[in-house]
């Protein structure tokens, strides 16, 4: 700063014939000075400067929990930060990235348990989406996005060029459809219980299957195809490719032709494949769902406020140009508004198919929970006893509806009827008070298999569905909660089916109001004598409306390793049973 002295005039060995002008000058250039350096000390305290090696006496050590397929990417990129010197508030930064499939990571949050991670990348808002909406799990804050890559269907050469690719274009329907028609295809994707790709491409199929006649049955039994091809990881569904070219062009019944997998895991896959064994990449023509790897920082309130600024800091150091090309250089796309051409081809793709057009819209929640909840019981079939509150209350109106508790209840019972295949198993009960003799409830449809025909001819879906439709609630019938639930869950435990999903669902809007029934207490403690976690039959209790209890179902279920729900709509019933299939097929899974 010594060039940029004051004019000659002004200067300290010059004559001032203006002494008063002179000490304004001074105290203008202190204060410059001063603000200076107080620039300079809050750039030193962001990080913007470094001085020395100082910073690294004390670094801030981060942990970053990762989705496997961006973990390399981060892994370079916090190398880099590190190398150069990267700091906050005056710290340097030492980033551990560790690969983590996110459903791993999301299973230990929904415990309440802390991933010994500071930093969560899942691969998709999917499962922050479920963590968050936990109020039993570890929080987690979203600050942005590191990457997306769109959902596709990748195939060897040969299939592909049997369904004409590249010039032929297929909605998501279409091409799960024609894997159907041609047994040589063979399409395999992840678990859409733990993969998010596999999931939302599912929903895809059938928010697509919505739209067609017959389409909830022709997708019903796409899921029971790929139940037979589906793979714990994204990373395991391309193992299941053929391992040499003669294998991709002729098959082999052992090994996929066609895979669910992202653009990226494609193009990481053809930049290490020989000759012949890269894959061909289909974009379906009504839209490519996203990974959008949401940046999560993990349990905020007990990071310390260095670890929570260093965690900004390092998100911030990803959005710089270098690290987009960084993330771009292992097959991630940067921005929702531009395909990169040599991406695209290197993970190949090729006009005309659509991969440049905007992602699908994104499926709602309820989209995807019903998606998943028809997966589970298509999977693994299903054997469920319902049970129907019919006590008076139930003729009470929905508000804003015009119909009432139990005509919605009916109409979302047969919603739910319909997303059940030929070889599960269901049954109704309908209870109140002393409906057959003493007894609270009666057996309207013993539970059996919905594709079973009866002697007269009708199927057991057939015979649910009328009894759906004549349930009617009884003329100053009271709530006989306690008995019913001990007799059903007695039932359920004692037609236990290995190999199915055995469970329970209760319906009820009001609390027990029979006074001669068993207790409360009473009622736990059998409940827990019966059940079993060598023949799980969890209780799903649902509360309906504003006069029933969900504390009180959730500890009548919990008493079973089942769960409790509450819905101010009956319309929601039907949402609401397959989210509790889901978490307790989940249960069942961990177990």
């Amino acid at each position: 700063m010594g060039r940029h002295s004051l004019p000659d005039q002004y200067g300290a060995g010059g004559s001032d014939p203006r002494p008063r002008l002179r000490r304004r000058t001074v105290a203008l250039a202190s204060a410059l000075v001063l603000t200076v350096a107080g620039g300079t000390a809050a750039a030193v305290r962001s990080g913007l400067l470094s001085f020395g090696s100082s910073c690294r006496d004390h670094p801030v050590r981060l942990t970053v929990a990762a989705s496997p397929d961006v973990a390399p990417a981060l892994t370079v990129a916090a190398k880099q930060a590190e190398d150069s010197g990267l700091t906050s508030d005056g710290q340097c930064l030492e980033i551990d990235v560790t690969a983590r499939e996110s459903s791993k990571v999301a299973e230990t949050l929904a415990a309440g348990r802390d991933p010994d991670a500071q930093v969560w990348v899942a691969d998709s808002d999917l499962w922050v989406q479920r963590i968050t909406a936990d109020r039993k799990a570890t929080r987690v804050t979203p600050v942005g996005n590191v990457a997306s890559t769109p959902v596709a269907v990748a195939m060897v050469p040969a299939a592909a060029k049997s369904l004409g690719w590249p010039r032929k274009t297929y909605s998501w329907l279409e091409l799960a459809g024609a894997t159907l028609q041609d047994g040589s295809l063979r399409l395999g994707a992840a678990d859409p219980a733990r993969s998010a790709t596999g999931l939302l491409a599912l929903t895809q199929i059938g928010a697509a299957a919505a739209g067609v006649k017959d389409g909830d049955t022709q997708a019903a039994a796409l899921m029971k195809t790929l139940s037979q091809r589906t793979s714990d990881t994204d990373a395991q569904v391309l193992d299941t490719l053929p391992r040499d070219a003669s294998g991709a062009e002729q098959g082999s019944p052992r090994r996929n032709r066609a895979v669910v997998v992202t653009e990226q895991a494609s193009f990481t896959h053809n930049a290490s494949a020989d000759a012949g064994t890269g894959l061909d990449l289909f974009y379906p023509k009504d839209g490519s769902p996203r990974l959008d790897y949401p940046y999560t920082l993990v349990d905020k309130t007990r990071l310390s406020t260095d670890e929570s600024r260093a965690a900004i800091r390092f998100m911030t150091f990803l959005r710089r140009p270098e690290q987009q090309k960084l993330l771009q250089k292992h097959g991630f796309r940067t921005s929702d508004y531009d395909a990169p051409q040599t991406l695209v081809t290197a993970a190949g793709g090729s006009g005309p198919q659509p991969f440049a057009e905007p992602a699908a819209r994104t499926a709602s929640d309820t989209a995807v929970e019903e998606t998943l909840g028809t997966w589970t019981i298509t999977v693994q079939s299903a054997r469920l006893t319902t049970v129907v509150d019919a006590s008076s209350s139930m003729s009470e109106p929905v508000p804003g509806t015009g119909r009432s508790r139990m005509d919605v209840t009916k109409s979302s019972l047969l919603q739910a009827l319909a997303t059940f295949t030929p070889q599960d198993e269901i049954g109704l009960w309908e209870f109140s008070t002393k409906l057959d003799g003493d007894k609270d409830y009666r057996v309207l449809v013993p539970t059996e298999r919905l594709g079973d025909t009866a002697t007269r001819g009708d199927t057991q879906r057939d015979r649910l569905s009328a009894a759906f439709g004549d349930l009617s609630p009884v003329p100053n019938g009271a709530t006989g909660l306690y008995d019913t639930t001990l007799a059903a869950y007695r039932q359920a435990t004692a037609s236990y089916v290995k190999g199915k999903f055995n469970a329970l669902v209760i319906l009820t809007d009001g609390v027990n109001q029979d006074p001669g029934s068993i207790s409360r207490t009473a009622l736990l403690t059998e409940l827990r004598k019966l059940a079993s976690p060598e023949r799980p039959v969890p209780l799903i209790m649902i509360a309906v409306g504003p006069d029933a209890d969900r504390e009180e179902a959730a500890q009548i279920a919990g008493a079973t390793g089942g769960s409790g729900q509450s819905v101010t709509d009956p319309s929601q019933i039907h949402t609401v049973i397959l989210k509790a299939i889901v978490a307790a097929g989940t249960q069942g899974n961990e177990d």
